[in-house]
């Protein structure tokens, strides 16, 4: 009897443990950020304040509203060449549609074309290279003066920098003291060959970006290296730039032959490039956010293209009644 009972009394198999959800296993855990555990060390990438707020939103999804503009850099080289080469072709053209056929205007307006991107190009190489050496003179002549320098006049210099910005003596002191352990670091690296305890220190022996000269010059003259790569990029983008947009004016002409009928169609064709340019630009360049301001950008654009032809147009009238 107790065999046969023991036999039938089923086995409990203990069930195997629930998975939780991939996704959240990815996910860092979040604690308040005024409530955490004694002992237990909080990354900060996973404190919240979305409890303590009236809202209940974290502040992480907050970024959605920030706009991503592109490289200013960029956005810089990118006006000039357009707005030089939507100008000053057109204000060239319109001044030569005074001789009548448009086979002038299309010649002249194809050599200044040419010589102006190839100008523009090289303008924007030779600012970029300029700013570069710029830049590593006073870099070294920077280092050498933090070399020479007491540490009382380097803490003053950067109390000067973060002082305004409401960082108290203190504070400055002490990133004055280990930013000049930094650069000392990196100096001994250097000499030593570079050899460090990992990979992280020999990366900072090894960088112009720390350091209390490369703060001084950041922060305090607002200077960053030039890269080789940002002057031929600069020399491209300002040439393409011009040349792409002194075609808009020049078009007109090489279907009309008469140059005062297409003067017409080259100013029309302009307006409109440079009221959408204008409106562009105000976005791009973040200069504003509502739709008054992307009319005002479109329509200063606009004007300053239009003055600029009327000017060059207006001397050439004036010079042949003169010459007559």
């Amino acid at each position: 009897m107790s065999d046969s009972s023991l036999s039938s009394t089923p086995t409990v198999v203990p069930l195997p443990p629930r998975p939780d959800n991939p996704v959240k296993q990815r996910k860092p855990p979040v604690w308040p950020i005024d409530a955490s555990e004694p002992g237990v060390h909080t990354p900060p990438a996973a404190k919240c304040a979305r409890n303590a707020r009236e809202d209940g939103i974290c502040c992480k999804e907050l970024k959605h509203d920030e706009r991503t503009l592109i490289d200013p850099d960029v956005v810089r080289d990118v006006v000039i060449g357009l707005s030089d080469g939507l100008t000053v072709p057109f204000a060239l053209t319109a001044g030569l549609s005074s001789l009548g056929e448009s086979k002038l205007v299309v010649l002249g307006g194809i050599a200044e074309l040419i010589a102006g991107a190839i100008s523009m190009g090289i303008g924007g190489f030779l600012a970029s290279q300029s700013e570069r050496d710029h830049y590593r003179y006073l870099r070294h002549h920077t280092a050498q003066r933090v070399i020479r320098s007491c540490a009382g006049e380097m803490e003053r210099e950067v109390s000067a920098v973060l002082g305004p910005v409401g960082v108290d003596d203190k504070t400055c002191r002490a990133v004055a003291q280990s930013l000049r352990e930094v650069e000392e670091e990196q100096g001994s690296g250097f000499l030593s060959g570079g050899r460090g305890t990992d990979a992280e220190s020999a990366s900072l022996r090894w960088s112009n970006e720390v350091g209390l000269t490369a703060f001084l010059l950041k922060f305090g003259q607002g200077l960053e290296e030039i890269p080789n790569r940002r002057m031929y990029v600069s020399a491209f983008t300002i040439g393409m730039g011009y040349l792409l947009g002194g075609l808009i004016p020049l078009l007109p002409y090489f279907f009309i032959p008469r140059a005062h009928i297409a003067l017409i169609y080259s100013s029309i064709v302009t307006g409109i490039v440079l009221l959408i340019f204008g409106a562009v630009k105000a976005r791009v360049t973040g200069a504003s956010q509502t739709p008054a301001g992307y009319v005002w950008g479109a329509f200063s654009t606009l004007m300053v293209g239009g003055l600029a032809a009327a000017a060059a147009f207006g001397i050439v009238r004036a010079l042949e009644g003169g010459a007559g």
